[in-house]
C-alpha cells in the first residue's frame, strides 16, 4: 500500500509494480526464464527471493512508520505473509523465518496500539477521506495476516482475535456500499482503485474464513457476515475477473458464500480469458476500462499473478475435476516461468512502465511470486 507514498515523493504517478523494459539484458534475462518449461520448480529460490523482499520492505526509508512499525504493503508483505509458511518444510525450517517475525511483530503492535497508530496515509497529506481509506485497509490486512498463521497453530491468539473484531467497526452497514469499507483509492489498479474495494472485502472474508476456533461462528458478528456475503454477492457481476478470481478463491475457503450457479459462471468468464500459453495476463483481466498513467500501452503478456490467482480459483473452486485441461495448462505455465536465477515469477504493472529491475519496479513480481506458491503449493488444510 505504501506505494503511493513513493510516488508523492519521486513521480508524479505511481508505478505500482513491475514491467518489462526494451533493454536487451532483460529480454535476455526473459528468454531464459521462460524458453525451456521447467520440470518442476524451485521453492528453495522462490523463498530466497520472497525473504530478500520483505527484509528490503522492512528496512526501506519510505515503508518506515511510527512508534518503530512498518507499512503493511498489498503488493509485497501481503503475498509473502501467505506463501512464506508453505515454503517452511521445503527449507527444512522448524521455526519461523527472522523476516516472518519482524513483520508479525510490527502487526501486533499496531494492533495493540490501534488508533494511536499513525495510518499509512492521512487526510491532511494525502486528501480528504485518505486517514479513514488507510485505516480500513490496515485493519483488514492485519487481520489476514495474522489469521493466517494462526489457522497453522488451530488457535486465535488474543491480538488476532482484537485484529479481526476491530474490522467490523468500520464496515459500511447501510446505502450501496453495505457490507463493504471505504476502501485505498488512488486510482491504481488492482488493489488501490475504485474496483479495489471489492478486493477489500474478499480479503476481509478470507480471514473470518481461514480464522481457526470457528471464529465464523461468533454470535456476534453473524449480522456484519450477512452483510459482507450480501455485498460479495451483490456486486460480483460488476466486477473485473482479477477480483472474480480471489472471489472463487476465498469461497473455496467459506462453502455457500456465493451460488452454485454463479460460481460456474465466474469459473467459465476466467478460462475463456486463458492465453494461448496457457497463462492468464493482468491486463485482460481488467474492467476493459483501464488506462495506463502514462499512456504506454498495456504488457499483454502472461504473468504470474493474474496465473497464479486463476489457477488458485479454479484449483479450488469445487469443478477442479471438469477444468483439468485449463489447469493443467496454467501450472505448466506457471513451472515454466520461474526464473531459475532470481526464483522469482514476472509480472507488470497495469498503471505505469517501470524498469523491472529497480526495487519498486518488483512490486508486481512480488505478489506474482507469492500467489504462485500459494498455486503450485498443496494448500489442502494449511489454510483452513
Amino acid at each position: 500500500m505504501h506505494q503511493r507514498l513513493l510516488c508523492t515523493l519521486v513521480s508524479s504517478v505511481l508505478c505500482f509494480g513491475a514491467l518489462v523494459s526494451g533493454a536487451a539484458s532483460h529480454a535476455a534475462s526473459d528468454a531464459a526464464a521462460t524458453s525451456k518449461p521447467a520440470a518442476n520448480w524451485n521453492p528453495v529460490e522462490a523463498a530466497k527471493y520472497l525473504d530478500s523482499r520483505e527484509l528490503w520492505w522492512q528496512e526501506w526509508p519510505q515503508a518506515q512508520k511510527d512508534h518503530g512499525t512498518v507499512c503493511i504493503s498489498c503488493h509485497t508483505q501481503i503475498p509473502y505473509a501467505l506463501a512464506r509458511p508453505l515454503l517452511r518444510h521445503q527449507l527444512g525450517e522448524t521455526a519461523i523465518s527472522a523476516p516472518e517475525q519482524a513483520m508479525l511483530a510490527s502487526i501486533r503492535k499496531r494492533v495493540a496500539l490501534g488508533d494511536q497508530a499513525t495510518t499509512f496515509y492521512t487526510d491532511a497529506e494525502h486528501g480528504a477521506g485518505k486517514t479513514l481509506e488507510s485505516r480500513n485497509a490496515e485493519q483488514v490486512f492485519n487481520a489476514l495476516i495474522l489469521a493466517s498463521y494462526d489457522a497453522q497453530t488451530g488457535h486465535l491468539r488474543p491480538s488476532t482475535r482484537t485484529a479481526l473484531d476491530r474490522i467490523w467497526t468500520s464496515q459500511v452497514a447501510t446505502g450501496p456500499k453495505a457490507g463493504a469499507w471505504i476502501w485505498q483509492n488512488f486510482h491504481f489498479s488492482p488493489w488501490e482503485a475504485p474496483e479495489s474495494e471489492y478486493f477489500g472485502a474478499a480479503m476481509a472474508a478470507m480471514a473470518v474464513a481461514i480464522a481457526p476456533d470457528n471464529y465464523r461462528d461468533t454470535l456476534a458478528i453473524q449480522a456484519n457476515l450477512a452483510l459482507l456475503r450480501g455485498y460479495l454477492e451483490r456486486e460480483a457481476s460488476t466486477q473485473p475477473l482479477a477480483n472474480s478470481a480471489l472471489l472463487l478463491w476465498v469461497s473455496s475457503r467459506w462453502p455457500g458464500m456465493i451460488p452454485a450457479s454463479e460460481q460456474a459462471a465466474l469459473e467459465r468468464d476466467l478460462v475463456a480469458k486463458q492465453q494461448a500459453d496457457g497463462g492468464w495476463s493482468l491486463a485482460t483481466l481488467g474492467q476493459g476500462t483501464w488506462k495506463r498513467h502514462d499512456s504506454s500501452p498495456f504488457e499483454t503478456r502472461s504473468d504470474g499473478y493474474a496465473t497464479a490467482i486463476a489457477v488458485l480459483a479454479l484449483r479450488e473452486s469445487g469443478h477442479a475435476a471438469a477444468l483439468q485441461t485449463s489447469l493443467q495448462r496454467g501450472v505448466a505455465w506457471l513451472l515454466a516461468n520461474q526464473n531459475p536465477a532470481t526464483g522469482q515469477w514476472p509480472a507488470w504493472s497495469v498503471n505505469v512502465k517501470r524498469d523491472p529491475d529497480s526495487d519498486v519496479g518488483k512490486f508486481m513480481s512480488d505478489a506474482a511470486t507469492g500467489f504462485a506458491v500459494l498455486a503450485l503449493e498443496d494448500t489442502s488444510g494449511k489454510m483452513k
